[in-house]
């Protein structure tokens, strides 16, 4: 997916919804951060942006509404070989203080969109708790081009109080699994 892809999914989405305040959660919110152009292969690769709604009253109604009308195999996927998955705000399990960092994301092509991207390391940290195959290969690709830092990923880490310690214990084996595979220091 790319930025201009990104911004008209959320232009749809905002006017879909009767909502311009979107949180992009999934792989996708890292183009809050990085153009296309800058990003490994494996980081662009996801053809949806997981889109969830700021409103914590009515997001889950206007995630569904998205779903149906932008979701996969609508017509917009149809038409545009891409989509939006509506998502739930809980749906991402994100290190303490992630609101505090989030990127905007506003270009004027996402117009009436006011959307806003995990910040990239806890973007990351959020796909290293749900450890599926594609969300290892997506953190890898990162660390690898120099994109996240694994010393803000391991603090990160160590910041997931909503998830078990087993998990947390998990997602620190993998980044010293991946410190160790890919001989990266530790940066500061």
């Amino acid at each position: 997916m790319t930025r201009e892809q990104l911004a008209h999914v959320l232009r749809a989405a905002a006017r879909i919804a009767s909502d311009s305040d979107i949180l992009v959660v999934g792989s996708q919110a890292i183009l809050g951060s990085y153009r296309e152009d800058e990003l490994p292969d494996v980081a662009r690769r996801s053809v949806e942006a997981d889109l969830a709604f700021l409103d914590r009253e009515g997001g889950t109604e206007k995630a569904d509404q998205v779903d149906g009308a932008i979701g996969e195999l609508s017509q917009f996927h149809e038409t545009n070989t891409y989509y939006a998955q509506g998502v739930d705000l809980l749906t991402a399990k994100l290190p303490d203080g992630w609101e505090q960092r989030l990127v905007s994301f506003e270009p004027t092509s996402a117009e009436p969109a006011r959307a806003k991207c995990l910040e990239k390391h806890d973007l990351v940290i959020s796909k290293l708790v749900a450890m599926r195959e594609k969300d290892r290969e997506f953190a890898e690709a990162l660390l690898r081009a120099s994109l996240v830092d694994l010393k803000v990923l391991k603090e990160r880490a160590a910041a997931l109080s909503c998830v078990s310690h087993a998990v947390r214990k998990q997602v620190v084996g993998w980044l010293e699994s991946a410190q160790r595979r890919l001989g990266i220091g530790l940066s500061g």
